[in-house]
């Protein structure tokens, strides 16, 4: 395993080297080299990353370079500036796409971008065992954490609360500095809930601490608490967690699955390209499905259908149909989240041809109107 590690590592460090045998292997539309982004060093994307970019070099010989950063900016603007040619990315990818947050700004608006596949990953609402808090609704009234300026959790968190018809106006709301604090905030008696992914050091403590830990479920069979849910952002569904903190195959909660890394590209991208990269990722799933401890995730049946944080490459979809993974629910949702994507940058495209010029917070303020008039305009055809 360690050594596995270090190769994976070594291979976010410097180019893969390029034996004569593995190069004779490489199809003709995949790439030589390329250039791909991620989380910083020691995040499991990262690690992941290194992994699959080792399996391209030993299988077809290519060579990739990993360019880790800490910011949302920093792990898309290579991607904008057609500097880097995947992005191993999180939410981000949604954001970027629907011009919010660090996108909502005359510098980027909505992006035209695609996935390839995303790994499956949980994402629930954690309490203290001995706390008379059973379900989401009973979050009503209680001290739930947020992370200060971290969009990705906040929105997660937004839309548990949304599945049973509570925002944050129904909570009390208690910021935290960091994500970590977040999720050490319910041992330490700073608030009642916090919502996390199930495997961190904070989250097993919890459950080895006198108090127990609770996983509040979210009924998959529930269908207006998940439309309620999916109306926060259009990304989620219902998954069944067997690993982390007070997890297993016998105890199970009913969580909600997310993905990251989402393997994002330009719209642009060479459809021959996108099928190749499709078709290497399943090729290869066998050398690095073992990197980490949910690597597994990435099988092709799991981690390319929707939902996912922004529509599917028609490269990769090619690919999909051929094995079988695409299906008739695959391409509607498919369809509607184009649909939504070409709309949003209508409106862009509108409101920038008028109000360019506004400052940063009358421009971001008035593109949020903007946009949920397109979306409002686009949910009535």
């Amino acid at each position: 395993m360690l050594r596995s590690m270090a190769r994976c590592l070594m291979a976010g460090l410097a180019l893969t080297t390029i034996s004569s045998t593995a190069a004779l292997a490489q199809p003709e539309a995949m790439p030589r080299t390329m250039v791909w982004t991620s989380y910083d060093l020691g995040a499991s994307g990262y690690a992941e990353a290194s992994a699959i970019a080792d399996a391209f070099g030993r299988k077809y010989g290519m060579r990739v370079r990993i360019q880790p950063s800490g910011s949302a900016i920093g792990r898309l603007q290579p991607i904008f500036n057609d500097r880097a040619d995947i992005g191993f990315l999180g939410n981000e990818t949604f954001f970027a796409t629907e011009g919010l947050f660090d996108f909502a700004t005359p510098r980027f608006g909505p992006q035209d971008l695609r996935v390839l596949m995303g790994k499956v990953n949980s994402f629930g609402m954690a309490v203290a065992a001995d706390e008379n808090i059973d379900s989401v609704a009973d979050v009503e009234g209680k001290r739930v954490a947020y992370p200060a300026a971290n969009p990705s959790s906040s929105l997660k968190c937004d839309a548990m609360l949304a599945f049973a018809g509570l925002s944050r106006d129904d909570v009390e709301v208690v910021t935290f500095p960091t994500y970590a604090a977040t999720m050490s905030s319910v041992a330490e008696d700073k608030a009642d809930v916090t919502c996390t992914v199930t495997a961190t050091g904070q989250m097993y403590e919890l459950a080895e601490s006198p108090r127990g830990i609770k996983w509040l479920d979210l009924d998959p069979d529930d269908a207006a608490g998940w439309e309620r849910l999916n109306n926060i952002a259009p990304l989620f569904k219902p998954v069944s967690e067997t690993q982390g903190a007070g997890l297993s195959k016998d105890n199970p909660a009913q969580l909600m699955a997310y993905r990251y890394p989402v393997l994002t590209v330009r719209a642009d991208m060479d459809d021959d390209t996108a099928y190749a990269l499709t078709k290497a990722l399943d090729e290869t799933y066998d050398i690095y499905k073992n990197a980490t401890s949910t690597a597994s995730r990435y099988a092709i049946k799991d981690a390319a259908v929707p939902p996912i944080d922004a529509p599917f490459h028609p490269g990769t979809i090619r690919y999909l149909k051929e094995i079988g993974v695409w299906s008739e629910d695959s391409a509607q949702w498919n369809e509607a989240r184009l649909a939504r994507l070409k709309a949003l940058r209508a409106a862009w495209s509108d409101m920038m041809a008028e109000n360019s010029d506004l400052p940063e917070d009358e421009f971001a303020e008035l593109w949020s109107e903007r946009r949920e008039q397109a979306l409002a305009e686009l949910e009535n055809r």
